[in-house]
């Protein structure tokens, strides 16, 4: 007579059978309780978290422009925290060796103020408005992206020349700390013109890296924000919208002249971030994808058919 088989050796049998096909095993043996635990540590796929930003991406190219341009405005002047909070500790505390991680506190603080808001910083559309374009290149979608990124550059640079206008006319009447953020921003533009574009490149990918991490980091966001700006600071990269705030307050401060600051700052210190964060990290982080999206659809809606498409 036949032993009869009990679930350990279904289990096994099971388990065997999938070592013979080359498939995963799938485990019948959790309960609803324990299926839930699984689930609820699962993180977003690559997949996933590109389709999150792609739909985020053109949630922005299709907001009107007055729309894009005041957040852009706001959030020119909401990044001016960083500065300002630098002035503040860097006056108010005294120095020592753990200064430089208090400072690196102080440049996030801006970030985590936009960033938390939801307000249009260029460095992050460098990646938002890239994906969708990427995904699906067409004259449409390269339009759309430089519309959002002249918009949104432009917002913010009026934004961050008003916060530059409130320090040097000492609207928040505290002069001390307004020469201290006149010398941070003369010490920073300094450090920025030794190499405005190749320093650029690294502040651009960072950003790009912060925004893709996001979405699996729901409730952890402030931190990430923190530990990956403040790093920026600390490695002395030239991030072009808080550099273009401590531009303009050297420049109302009669340091720096208007051509050498735009030439040889500002528009590197852009392109360097375009280079960073909406070429380089955007489309390694789309490259990355491509074979499960190439089949014609995206999520759902159908892709243009691309020649090389026709031919399958």
């Amino acid at each position: 007579m036949a032993e009869e088989e009990g679930p350990d050796q279904d289990q096994a049998n099971g388990v065997d059978a999938a070592k013979e096909s080359g498939h995963d095993i799938v485990r019948e043996d959790l309960d609803d309780h324990e299926r839930e635990i699984v689930s609820s540590h699962e993180v977003a796929s690559a997949r996933l978290v590109h389709e999150i930003i792609r739909q985020r991406g053109i949630d922005e190219l299709e907001r009107p422009a007055s729309a894009l341009l005041w957040s852009a405005i706001a959030a020119g002047f909401v990044i001016g925290l960083s500065p300002f909070a630098i002035g503040i500790f860097t006056t108010e505390v005294p120095d020592g060796a753990w200064m430089p991680l208090l400072m690196a506190l102080g440049y996030a603080i801006g970030f985590i103020a936009v960033i938390s808001g939801r307000l249009q910083l260029f460095t992050e559309s460098t990646i938002t408005a890239v994906i969708p374009l990427a995904t699906t290149p067409c004259w449409r979608n390269f339009h759309r992206t430089m519309r959002l990124w002249a918009i949104v550059l432009a917002g913010n640079m009026v934004g961050t020349f008003a916060f530059a206008l409130f320090v040097h006319f000492n609207l928040a009447g505290q002069p001390e700390i307004g020469r201290q953020i006149e010398q941070n921003s003369l010490d920073a533009i300094t450090l920025y013109m030794a190499a405005p574009f190749l320093k650029g490149i690294p502040a651009g990918f960072m950003l790009a890296a912060l925004v893709w991490a996001m979405p699996n980091l729901e409730r952890q966001e402030i931190f990430i924000i923190a530990a990956i700006t403040g790093l920026m600071h600390l490695g002395g990269v030239a991030h072009s919208i808080v550099g273009s705030a401590e531009l303009w307050i050297t420049m109302l401060d009669g340091k720096i002249g208007v051509a050498q600051g735009l030439f040889g700052f500002l528009v590197p210190a852009v392109l360097g971030n375009v280079l960073g964060g909406g070429v380089l990290f955007a489309l390694l982080a789309h490259a990355q994808v491509v074979p499960e999206l190439d089949n014609g659809y995206v999520y759902g809606e159908e892709r243009p058919r691309t020649r090389r498409n026709r031919r399958r």
